[in-house]
């Protein structure tokens, strides 16, 4: 997860240099742009989660709430007259109001007195290229973590459930072993299903054996 800053007179350069949505770059495009990126912002935040921390995470909350709690973690340690969020829920307002109830005193004070902004949309990363800047960012970090990933486990693929290529290796790799690696997150519902296809399979070959 990222945050940009840049000074809002500069947000046309962002449009001329072809940020939009990372998802809609090619992965050289987005490394290209990353660097150009980095010259550009008074600050970046990147803020990383192994799959170890997500899992404890998970017992107590969900996806979108831990992202909700880290979009404030970066919001509070940054200095801004306007906040973009990219919202993970489509009630867009219910979602407003938790990350501004999570942010300090000071930001919170600055929002109502109509010093501070803040902005909070489904899709924001195709209309705001601010944000389309730190969703490069963020992918960039991202695809350099799953290829030090592939440097050790081989072709693992994007990491992203719509991968046949991760859900082979995904499968091919539980096949051998008794639990995954530790990239993995043990909570996410792909590999809990692909765990108890393997735990059913094996109940199925101890009735028929027996």
């Amino acid at each position: 997860m990222a945050g940009y800053v840049i000074d809002e007179s500069r947000i046309k350069d962002l449009q001329k240099i072809g940020v939009r949505d990372s998802k809609e770059l090619s992965p050289v495009k987005r490394e290209m742009l990353e660097k150009m990126l980095m010259k550009m912002a008074e600050t970046v935040v990147v803020l990383k989660l192994s799959a170890e921390e997500i899992d404890k995470m998970r017992i107590e909350t969900n996806l979108n709430r831990i992202e909700a709690r880290k979009m404030k973690d970066i919001i509070n340690s940054l200095d801004s007259d306007k906040v973009f969020i990219d919202s993970v829920e489509a009630n867009t307002d219910k979602f407003k109001r938790e990350i501004i109830a999570g942010l300090s005193v000071g930001l919170k004070r600055r929002i109502n007195q109509k010093n501070m902004d803040v902005i909070c949309e489904n899709f924001a990363d195709k209309k705001y290229p601010v944000v389309a800047a730190a969703s490069i960012i963020a992918k960039v970090n991202r695809d350099k973590e799953i290829d030090e990933f592939k440097k050790e486990y081989g072709n693992i693929g994007s990491g992203y459930s719509s991968d046949p290529v991760t859900i082979k290796f995904l499968k091919d790799w539980i096949e051998k072993n008794k639990n995954y690696p530790g990239f993995v997150r043990q909570s996410w519902l792909t590999a809990k299903e692909i765990m108890d296809e393997k735990k059913q399979k094996a109940i199925n070959d101890f009735i028929i054996s027996d």
